[in-house]
């Protein structure tokens, strides 16, 4: 069932100008943006073209600490808890590079992990000794959390490392019940949600989380270059710190002394793209007006219908597994080439992305796939669209 009524879908993208002009089925690599972000974005760049870059950002604190509120909203925590970042990969490796990891110990995962994550555990195994242990996966598909809980009984992980959506699957793992197993024994618990943010409701108390990492230009809508970070009160009060410091997340105490700051600013650097921080602080703000289980909602019925239509066509194999399901609509074709078949779709006003095994090895494997093409609807897209997108991938 819709969330939203016609007319407030109408609404939505006359707020977003892009939508007159294509199918934007790529929200999982970057959305459109509404026209309050840009305009943000624009007034700010304007005010520091005027009047220099120090002296607006001086202007505007209160605005650009809107930040960390609305960030704080959409996860259900504090906004002491919150941090600035670049991207979600930026916010993932400073939550990373503060976990004190000596020869020997243990980072539990699953097999649907990001590519950057993963070469950041193998990194971390040649320059520290760490293991990697992956759980096993669910029949349906997905991690299976009992399998996951037995293994930090055997193992006893320094961290255990999760993905909530991967990028590549409209899979949605069970993530909650991992973040409880964490805080009974102590564990420290990093969670992806760079795909979940903004098109799933997130909770940090009930996700259990000491960390959450993610960006605003997937489904939250915001602009490139920017991302959050959640730092959960256990982790700053054990004085855990990313690696490097600057004077903004930690004072020069002494002559060989540092102090890091009290909250999660600890994990942020002194600079920033303040216009983009300002611009992404509106994006979330946005979906926190329109509400995030609205969009849920709309979300998971777009790309249900999607999935249905597509597996009505010869020759396409939709890949996505799970008990529940995201908006990010994977497929491949037999015999044709991802590069084509997006630039295809491109020419006809289409936009999407393609995955190859280079982008998880693990799962495309799995399913014996050498590439997949990535269909992400978000809530401003139309039946009209889909029907339109189907009729296009059946010409091929």
């Amino acid at each position: 069932m819709q969330a939203f009524t016609s007319e407030q879908i109408n609404q939505f993208r006359a707020e977003t100008p892009g939508t007159e002009k294509i199918i934007h089925l790529n929200n999982a690599g970057a959305a459109l943006m509404p026209a309050i972000v840009k305009a943000s974005i624009d007034q700010f760049l304007t005010a520091e073209y005027l009047a220099g870059g120090y002296e607006t950002a001086a202007d505007q604190r209160e605005g650009l600490d809107t930040f960390y509120a609305a960030v704080g909203k959409l996860l259900n925590a504090s906004s002491k808890n919150i941090a600035f970042a670049g991207n979600a990969t930026d916010a993932y490796n400073k939550a990373l590079s503060c976990i004190p990891f000596e020869q020997g110990d243990v980072i539990l995962t699953s097999f649907n992990d990001y590519s950057s994550n993963q070469i950041a555990f193998l990194q971390l195994k040649k320059l520290r000794g760490i293991k990697i242990v992956f759980g096993k996966d669910l029949p349906s598909g997905g991690l299976d959390p009992a399998d996951m809980i037995q293994n930090m009984d055997i193992y006893q992980p320094k961290l255990v490392a999760v993905t909530h959506v991967p990028t590549n699957s409209g899979l949605i793992q069970e993530v909650a019940q991992i973040g409880r197993a964490c805080q009974d024994r102590g564990i420290y618990y990093l969670l992806d949600a760079c795909q979940s943010a903004g098109q799933l409701v997130l909770d940090v108390k009930t996700l259990g989380c000491d960390f959450l990492s993610a960006t605003t230009r997937k489904f939250l809508r915001g602009p490139r270059g920017t991302g959050f970070l959640y730092v959960s009160n256990r982790v700053l009060q054990a004085e855990l710190s990313p690696l490097f410091l600057d004077l903004h997340s930690a004072a020069w105490s002494k002559d060989n002394q540092y102090t890091p700051r009290k909250d999660a600013k600890r994990f942020e650097l002194w600079e920033k793209p303040y216009a983009l921080m300002l611009g992404a602080a509106e994006a979330v703000a946005y979906a926190n007006q329109i509400g995030v289980d609205r969009i849920e909602q709309q979300v998971k019925y777009l790309s249900a219908y999607l999935r249905a239509s597509l597996s009505s066509l010869p020759r396409v194999r939709v890949l996505d597994q799970g008990l529940e399901k995201a908006g990010l609509v994977t497929f491949t074709m037999a015999g044709e080439d991802p590069v084509q078949l997006q630039h295809f779709l491109r020419k006809q006003g289409i936009n999407s992305s393609h995955t190859t095994l280079a982008y998880n090895r693990y799962d495309m494997k799995a399913k014996q796939a050498d590439w997949l093409l990535r269909l992400s609807p978000h809530y401003y897209n139309t039946l009209a669209e889909l029907d339109r997108t189907i009729e296009v991938i059946a010409q091929v």
